[in-house]
């Protein structure tokens, strides 16, 4: 037999693109400000993650509400982890997530309608990322610069993935993970995100421009297989979004999982590389 395909669908484009220019002001408004405001707004998107996570991880799912001490314990996590980055170094943030993520399995261990790995990790995959924001908004004196590259980066790739993979459909990336992502999206959102690595290389006068072409190119897959990883955690709870609160999109973790990723990824690149990826040569 052949590679299965996935059929060309329309989607629910159009709330999507509502949802996405009614959010869209906000962490632009928020990185342009900076702290306290992108502080601020760091914490409520990662209290409301925590949140869905939580929701995910219930054996027995009770709308609109959680586990009362694993599911605060969670919500607590991220944002005791994001108020220690905002005033102490991130070595006491990054050992406030670990040991809470502890506290989580304990916590969900005790409540028979948790699992305790999950919540665990759920309080790291949301944590982290948000540090690394955070992180990356202190680290040098283009913060603004690299954050609205990653902004720009990160949705270009949904819009490039989402758009391409649905008109052309084709092979499946991953039929077992998550049917509808093919490798023509993939592409297709490589491709956006390495565009939008020439536009900003231009825009800020860097060059050459290749090695923010390449590495928003890199990033692109980084950010797709942090959305398929979340579809993979939906499909093992057997749910479709994270939450319904972003209309055309689902939750927060289903908008933001791909940044979820790449946040992290970038951070690393950046200690790595001693100083901002856009500084790069």
């Amino acid at each position: 037999m052949g590679p299965r395909l996935a059929r060309a669908e329309p989607g629910a484009l159009r709330p999507r693109v509502v949802s996405a220019l009614a959010l869209a002001p906000f962490p632009i408004g928020a990185i342009w400000l900076g702290p306290p405001w992108l502080t601020a707004l760091i914490a409520i998107a990662g209290a409301v993650m925590a949140w869905e996570w939580g929701r995910l991880c219930r054996r027995e799912p009770v709308p609109g509400r959680m586990a009362a001490a694993s599911g605060l314990a969670l919500v607590g996590t991220v944002l005791a982890a994001i108020v220690a980055q905002a005033l102490l170094p991130i070595a006491v943030a990054l050992a406030i997530a670990v040991l809470g993520a502890a506290i989580v399995f304990k916590a969900a261990a005790r409540d028979c309608g948790a699992r305790p790995f999950w919540m665990a990790a759920g309080a790291l995959w949301v944590a982290l990322p948000c540090l690394s924001l955070l992180w990356l908004a202190e680290a040098d004196g283009t913060h603004r610069n690299s954050l609205f590259w990653i902004l720009a980066l990160v949705w270009a790739t949904d819009i490039g993935a989402y758009a391409i993979g649905r008109q052309l459909g084709g092979p499946r990336l991953a039929p077992r993970w998550s049917p509808r992502k093919t490798w023509a999206g993939l592409i297709g959102g490589t491709l956006c995100a390495a565009a939008v690595g020439w536009a900003t290389a231009r825009t800020l006068g860097i060059s050459p421009a290749g090695p923010v072409i390449l590495i928003s190119a890199g990033l692109a897959i980084v950010e797709q297989f942090g959305d398929l990883a979340e579809s993979v955690a939906k499909r093992r709870f057997g749910v479709k979004d994270s939450s319904g609160l972003i209309p055309g999109h689902g939750g927060f973790l289903d908008r933001l999982d791909g940044l979820l990723a790449v946040a992290p990824a970038v951070a690393l690149l950046t200690l790595i590389g001693g100083g901002s990826v856009l500084t790069w040569r």
